[in-house]
């Protein structure tokens, strides 16, 4: 899969798409960011959610770079994505 790395959007959605495969990551991703599965349906749209998804991402590299590596992206592209959805 290879994502348009220009929309932060795209790639914070593809990047959430990712970490869902996984229970393990899942699980960890609400623990860690204090989301709830209904907070996480319901902010797909919101900048902050998909801020936290790639802020969980940037916390632990090996995630970044398998993430990014399954997008077909650079894992500097996912951080500058959390970057400017963060303004």
């Amino acid at each position: 899969m290879t994502i348009p790395a220009a929309d932060p959007t795209v790639l914070a959605l593809g990047a959430l798409g990712w970490i869902l495969e996984s229970e393990a990551r899942a699980s960890r991703l609400l623990d860690l960011t204090g989301l709830t599965p209904e907070r996480l349906r319901e902010g797909l749209a919101d900048p902050s959610v998909q801020t936290a998804v790639l802020e969980f991402l940037a916390a632990h590299e090996p995630d970044l770079v398998a993430c990014a590596g399954h997008l077909g992206v650079e894992p500097p592209a996912l951080i500058a994505a959390k970057e400017e959805l963060s303004r």
